[in-house]
């Protein structure tokens, strides 16, 4: 017996129903991104790991998933050496490329390759799959898409508002009702600064990014865990737990980072931030979060992060001002800035809270019942004017029981059947059945389409 096949965890298949509700949030989100000036590219689904090596930090380096080479990957190489490697060192021998990790290191890579063909500063969005190696949980995949939307080649600050407000639009199409959390990486380098570890910015990021989950003394463990000095975890508590509203937490910090230059530039960025957020006005809550920390190393100013207010779910946008992207592949001083919305959690949030509308079915808004070849030729008439209009329709394939062509209008959700009879063909109209009320009436090729748009 066969063995029954299956998928790779963290992956998954979409049934029809599912693709169409997907294609709803696509679509949602790119004529948002249209409204805004943003332009689709498309990048490969694999690069080259000296692309995608060091972009993320040690811990997102382990989460890329590496493609072996191609032939005999161990051309070239001494087995007993590699043997001898970690298995990081022994990857690297026998793997140059890997599958994306997110979208916007392709971006920076995309822009270096093509800046003599691009217009700066450069609006672009794009909407494809990415991978990690991950361990799999609920809305936390394997392979999952992201819809990026980013500006590079200008510092204006209007940009994270305009990004924000994209945000704003988003969340207000698919009637979720989120919480936008923003903070500053220089605020956090300024924080490192003042308790004296400037060294250490990346270990205590990566422990403040998991503030929301674990809370504070799990954070602190893992302060101490790392190197921090007890004293130092001491200055960081007032900070993490502080409750007061934005413009307190902003007294706050300023109060604490006075000494630091670098993160009294960060302060100054957020002032001028709140305040164009307070001046165009923003329907979703928007808040200064001093945890926030995006462990992704390549941030270099403003970050955000969304969360779902009415639905327990992780983080489903967020982003962050990248500085210094392009330079490592060359083109330095290209600053730049980007969000990028989780497709998959955004779909678990809209189908937890029923947000789906009604008008995402996969299925034909009519069916035209198969009950013999003049009756057929008749029915396909009537479909190429139905569907010259933009009605979805679909005629049964067979002559068979009528009884077995309701059950399978019934199974796809089909709200309408068309009947063509002998008297019907002869009067050449159409027996249109509701299948939801059971109403029947007669009518022409043309009522049907009046009918069916209304």
């Amino acid at each position: 017996m066969a063995q029954k096949p299956t998928i790779p965890k963290g992956t998954r298949d979409f049934i029809p129903l599912e693709a169409t509700r997907r294609n709803y949030i696509f679509d949602t989100i790119k004529r948002i991104f249209t409204l805004y000036g943003y332009a689709p590219i498309e990048t490969p689904a694999m690069e080259n790991l000296s692309t995608l090596l060091g972009k993320y930090g040690d811990e997102g380096d382990k989460l890329l998933f590496k493609i072996l080479n191609s032939g005999d990957f161990l051309s070239g190489t001494d087995p007993a050496a590699l043997s001898q490697m970690g298995s990081g060192s022994a990857a690297l021998k026998i793997c140059e490329k890997g599958l994306r990790y997110d979208l916007t290191v392709p971006f920076a890579r995309f822009v270096v390759q093509r800046q003599n063909e691009l217009v700066f500063p450069f609006k672009r969005y794009q909407l494809q799959p990415v991978w990690r190696a991950d361990r799999p949980q609920k809305g936390r995949y394997r392979e999952f898409y992201q819809c990026d939307v980013d500006v590079i080649g200008s510092d204006s600050l209007l940009y994270e508002l305009e990004l924000l407000q994209i945000v704003d639009d988003v969340f207000n199409a698919f009637g979720i009702k989120v919480c936008m959390y923003v903070n500053h990486r220089k605020v956090l380098s300024g924080i490192a600064e003042m308790i004296g570890r400037p060294d250490m910015l990346t270990a205590i990021t990566i422990a403040m990014d998991k503030f929301d989950k674990v809370g504070i003394e799990a954070v602190e463990s893992e302060f101490l865990e790392r190197g921090l000095e007890s004293e130092a975890v001491e200055k960081l508590r007032p900070i993490l737990t502080f409750t007061g509203n934005t413009e307190e937490k902003i007294a706050l910090i300023e109060q604490h980072l006075s000494e630091t230059e670098t993160g009294m530039t960060g302060v100054a960025e957020l002032k001028t931030l709140f305040g164009l957020f307070s001046q165009v006005g923003m329907t979703q809550q928007i808040t200064l979060d001093l945890s926030l920390a995006r462990g992704l190393s390549y941030y270099t100013g403003a970050i955000f992060e969304v969360k779902a207010l009415d639905f327990e779910m992780g983080s489903i946008c967020g982003g962050g001002r990248y500085d210094n992207l392009t330079g490592v592949f060359g083109l330095p001083g290209m600053s730049g800035v980007g969000i990028s919305f989780g497709a998959d959690r955004i779909y678990d949030v809209l189908l937890g809270l029923d947000k789906f509308p009604s008008t995402t079915n996969e299925a034909p808004k009519v069916l035209f019942m198969n009950l013999g070849k003049e009756e057929s030729t008749f029915a396909l008439s009537c479909l190429k004017q139905l569907r010259a209009s933009g009605i979805p329709s679909e005629l049964y394939p067979d002559h068979t029981k009528m009884k077995k062509q309701f059950d399978y209008a019934d199974k796809r959700g089909i709200p309408f059947v068309a009947i063509i009879g002998e008297e019907e063909l002869r009067q050449g109209v159409v027996a249109l059945k509701n299948l939801a009320t059971g109403a029947q009436q007669s009518c022409s090729p043309t009522d049907i389409e009046s009918i069916l748009k209304g």
